[in-house]
């Protein structure tokens, strides 16, 4: 069991070299390049309006478009985003759904080839409210780090305080982020679809969303095609720039890691193999010996906090109960599996 300490040491100190070493975008930055700002929508009438708010509050872009396509809404988000925003942005029908698409890689391919000629895409969810300089600072931030594709990724609000901080501690301690850039090895990727941001002609070599028009996870697989054609990637803390209320509810958040957690591991077989390492990492040990227990716990726990801070997010007490969160993660992932053998998964009416 002792021998379970000096990984989880390794961990934790890796995650601390990634904290310092993760970049962030400018505040105040201002750009010359003409960028469109995509915003794919279907049934985001009761949430997208800050996000509207936020888009159209944009400063040091002169040369900026916002691009907004109803796909196929049935709750009036059309409407309303005529009433916020009026003809200040671009609002596009979506077209149907073809044979072997997703819904999303469909909208953002129609966005894309809406933009017109420009440097930079932009694309954001509805559930993102970005500062006043977040789109300049993110395409300062992708220019200097010489990338063909940005993931600042938000600050996560909302439900799931137990799950949700996962996502980035994740990246942190598991992740090179250096080496994931210098890497032209498309397995070492990572990119979250909340706010993203591509050089156009990195995005025209990589086969655009076309490349992963059939992807659950189409953001991983957006950044693992642009380095399969030569570009390169980086991750980012965007947490001072953009929130991102992803769910609002504990049934949301379920119903949302169900749709995806199955298509993160590769295979059954791979995600056994996660979950049952950080099973033996992060809870396992807690039924040593009592010095044994508390150094892995304490381990875990300083490992949390360091992502929270690095990322935005709130460290205490949510950290304190990371190998609670350990197992809720476990479990989600059996229940994405289980719904996706039963053919059970579906998102925003459309079977996945």
């Amino acid at each position: 069991m002792i021998l379970v300490l000096l990984p989880l040491l390794l961990l934790t100190l890796h995650t601390a070299v990634n904290a310092l070493l993760l970049r962030r975008p400018r505040r105040e930055a201002t750009t010359g390049e003409r960028v469109a700002v995509l915003l794919p929508l279907r049934d985001e009438a009761a949430r997208v309006t800050p996000c509207l708010r936020s888009l159209l509050a944009q400063r040091g872009v002169p040369e900026l478009t916002v691009h907004v396509l109803d796909d196929g809404s049935t709750d009036g988000t059309a409407d309303v985003v005529r009433a916020v925003a009026g003809d200040r942005v671009r609002l596009h029908t979506g077209a149907p759904l073809p044979p072997g698409w997703l819904g999303k890689p469909h909208a953002c391919r129609q966005l894309a080839d809406l933009a017109g000629d420009v440097d930079v895409l932009v694309f954001v969810d509805a559930d993102v409210v970005l500062a006043a300089d977040a789109v300049a600072g993110a395409v300062d931030l992708l220019r200097r780090s010489r990338t063909g594709l940005l993931s600042p990724y938000p600050k996560i609000v909302g439900a799931g305080r137990l799950v949700q901080p996962l996502l980035q501690w994740s990246w942190l301690t598991f992740l090179p982020l250096r080496g994931m850039e210098r890497s032209p090895r498309p397995s070492l990727a990572a990119a979250g679809g909340q706010w993203l941001v591509l050089d156009r002609s990195a995005y025209q070599r990589a086969g655009g969303h076309a490349a992963v028009r059939d992807e659950i996870l189409e953001d991983i697989a957006l950044a693992r095609a642009v380095k399969r054609a030569g570009g390169r990637i980086a991750l980012a803390d965007g947490s001072r720039l953009a929130t991102c209320r992803m769910y609002d509810s504990w049934r949301e958040l379920t119903d949302g890691y169900a749709k995806s957690l199955w298509a993160s591991f590769g295979s059954a077989t791979g995600a056994a193999a996660v979950v049952a390492m950080l099973l033996l990492l992060y809870v396992v040990p807690l039924l040593a010996l009592p010095w044994i227990a508390l150094f892995a716990y304490l381990l875990g726990v300083t490992g949390r906090v360091l992502a929270a801070r690095a990322t935005g997010g709130r460290a205490f007490p949510d950290a304190l109960a990371h190998p609670v969160s350990v197992v809720l993660f476990a479990c989600l992932i059996a229940r994405s599996f289980h719904r996706r053998r039963h053919r059970r998964l579906s998102w925003r009416g459309r079977p996945v």
